[in-house]
């Protein structure tokens, strides 16, 4: 890189550090400090017996601050953030035993762990845009069967996975989530699931008639009814960072990381090393060709241009990617999943060190046309084998078409 290209990167990160700063302070509350306990649970009740032994390594974030426990297992987050959400990536060699994540009360926040194996080979399924109702259950359904006959460590679902939130009443958006949240229960393996703009609640007020001062409004039925809604976990030598892209300007979703989740990924990142690869999944997408495919709409509800703080920009794609880029730099960031446009997509760019793919999962709530095309309805298989990730394996979830 030359003289002028380094300086460009030292005022790009400058700019970011600054930025990451003010989001921090916005966002931490005045709340006494958070702290707790990871512990390794060895008869695997739960619950922290005498001689179990604090586990050190292990980070845990509120979503704001990252820290990692100590040697004796106990951590800190001295000034108290995030939306009451508190979730944990164990060290190497164990595993959480339960959720990912718990609700910040007033006590401590203990996490068991317990041992295991960390694969050197493993496969992910990456699923996205289940759109769960009454009508669609069927389609979530035939992902779950799938999941098991493939045996994947994990699920990646990326967004929109109820039929809708934002421009419906409480009841009918509640009547989805909880839908949703009794079929991924019934799932054999983990799911890593972040949201779309689906799930933003009552957002369209015109439509939902929903009050911006509703306690569930936006993001905040998502947070309360599924988890956190950005947050990694390592697997297999690879950091999984799951961003929310489905950003909120008034009336409107638009694709875009907030000021709070770079604050959050900055320090995320500072916890990983440099050789480690990073693998994103969110819902709106940083990079995708299939809104030129569809073409060009001004027409409501999802035109291709919004104006945002007076600025035009493009809606289906993360509009700050940059911004996300710039935190990446210095990491392998060999593959990053999308979803939101029902179609499986595949972009490579050759870059220098890493091959970087910008992927879109199908959709599982159905096919969906695309101009001239009629885009299949599936799920992608991904192999992992000493953290180099395979080509993806497109499997259609109706099989005899």
């Amino acid at each position: 890189m030359n003289g002028a290209g380094w300086l460009m990167t030292i005022v790009r990160r400058f700019l970011v550090a600054v930025l990451l700063g003010s989001a921090s302070a916005a966002f931490a509350a005045r709340a006494p400090a958070l702290a707790g306990v990871v512990f390794d649970d060895r008869n695997g009740n739960g619950a922290r017996d005498a001689g179990e032994p604090g586990i050190a390594g292990a980070r845990i974030s509120d979503q704001v601050r990252t820290v990692e426990s100590g040697p004796d297992g106990s951590w800190t987050i001295a000034e108290r953030g995030g939306f009451g959400l508190v979730a944990i990536n164990p060290p190497a060699g164990y595993a959480v035993n339960g959720a990912f994540f718990k609700r910040a009360g007033g006590g401590p926040v203990d996490f068991a762990l317990v041992h295991a194996a960390t694969p050197s080979a493993f496969t992910f399924i990456h699923a996205s845009d289940c759109h769960v109702s009454p009508q669609t259950v069927e389609r979530l359904k035939l992902l779950r069967d799938l999941a098991s006959a493939e045996r994947p460590a994990f699920v990646l679902l990326t967004g929109d996975l109820v039929r809708d939130a934002l421009r419906v009443s409480e009841a009918e958006a509640r009547s989805y989530y909880d839908l949703y949240v009794r079929e991924i229960a019934q799932f054999r393996v983990p799911v890593y699931a972040v949201p779309g703009n689906h799930e933003n609640f009552g957002i369209e007020r015109d439509r939902s008639h929903v009050s911006v001062d509703h306690p569930l409004y936006g993001k905040q039925m998502y947070r309360t009814l599924v988890g956190p809604n950005y947050y990694s976990f390592d697997f297999g030598g690879i950091h999984f960072v799951g961003l929310d892209t489905a950003d909120i300007s008034d009336q409107w979703y638009y694709g875009h990381v907030d000021a709070a989740q770079l604050a959050w990924l900055a320090g995320d990142l500072a916890h990983v090393t440099s050789t480690t690869p990073v693998v994103t999944f969110n819902h709106i997408p940083f990079v995708t060709a299939v809104d030129v495919m569809a073409g060009y709409t001004e027409s409501p509800p999802a035109p291709t241009l919004i104006e945002i703080d007076g600025r035009k920009q493009y809606r289906h794609v993360v509009s700050n990617r940059a911004d996300v880029f710039a935190l990446l730099k210095g990491h392998p960031f060999p593959l990053a999943l999308g979803g939101h446009m029902h179609t499986r997509e595949v972009l490579r760019y050759e870059a220098e060190g890493v091959a970087a793919r910008f992927e879109q999962a199908a959709a599982v709530v159905g096919p969906n046309e695309v101009g001239p095309l009629r885009m299949r309805s599936g799920v992608t298989v991904y192999d992992v084998r000493d953290g180099s990730i395979s080509d993806g394996r497109f499997i259609a979830l109706d099989r005899d078409k």
